[in-house]
């Protein structure tokens, strides 16, 4: 069974199209739970997803209501709720092309392959520095790696119920870069793969950073990025020195996408 945990605020224009991208999956429908975390909506989103379980009863869709309280406090709703041996995320905005689960359900499966969490490119995305493919198309995500730059956005990502265990929850105070410092957490105990085919179509195919959504305020990401950064320093997963060039880095690539959305 294979948890699917989508966090919703005011999605009526796209939860449907989400909802549908999981039901043309080229995989057992059966093996799916799917877990809508409905985040204080005040829109008709709700309704829209309740109607749509109702005529989709094969889907075993199930509906959690709550507050709003941002998406980390809705995921981890979600992740409590999750049944499943796996667990995959889609964004209420987003939609997985159909062979997305089957792919990454093989290298997740394959017992002669240590693959606890993989995530896959989107959006025309390539496979680009610190990460480098390997025979079988995989690219090993580290903690450094996450620090140079953080890739697998969270709808691409499916990972064994034991990453769960190992690791917990998201950082229900942290609204920006909240995924990112999920993933580092998550390197800490597991074994982290990017497959290299685009499998996911997020935010309409607009880029990840300065557009929209919470990307769009870039000096909160900043922030967000520091503290990810911060934190991994003070519980020693890096040294003084690596923080010192990391914290300049993070810097000098905060300018670059500042100077960008000017242009």
């Amino acid at each position: 069974m294979i948890s699917v945990i989508i966090p919703m605020f005011n999605a009526e224009k796209t939860i449907i199209r989400a909802l549908d991208s999981v039901r043309n999956q080229d995989y057992d429908l059966d093996q799916f739970e799917i877990i809508i975390i409905n985040d204080g909506s005040a829109d008709n989103s709700k309704t829209l997803v309740e109607n749509y379980r109702d005529i989709h009863p094969e889907m075993h869709i199930k509906i959690i209501s709550q507050e709003n309280g941002g998406v980390s406090k809705a995921r981890n709703a979600g992740l409590k709720a999750a049944t499943g041996n796996y667990i995959a995320f889609l964004d209420s905005d987003d939609e997985w092309l159909p062979a997305k689960t089957q792919k990454q359900m093989r290298f997740l499966e394959d017992k002669t392959l240590n693959v606890d969490f993989i995530t896959s490119l989107r959006n025309g995305e390539k496979i680009w520095f610190p990460y480098k493919k390997n025979a079988i198309n995989l690219a090993k995500i580290t903690l450094r790696k996450l620090l140079l730059r953080v890739d697998g956005q969270t709808s691409t990502a499916i990972f064994k119920k034991k990453v769960l265990e190992n690791t917990g929850f998201f950082d229900e105070n942290q609204q920006y870069s909240e995924d990112a410092n999920y993933w580092m957490k998550i390197s800490k105990n597991n074994s982290m793969y990017i497959l290299g085919e685009e499998l996911v179509f997020t935010g309409g195919g607009k880029r990840s950073f300065g557009v929209s959504g919470l990307s769009a305020n870039l000096p909160e990401m900043e922030k967000g990025i520091q503290k990810n950064l911060h934190e991994m320093y003070l519980s020693r997963r890096i040294h003084y020195f690596e923080y010192i060039l990391f914290f300049i880095f993070s810097k000098l690539k905060y300018i670059v996408r500042i100077f960008k959305t000017k242009i």
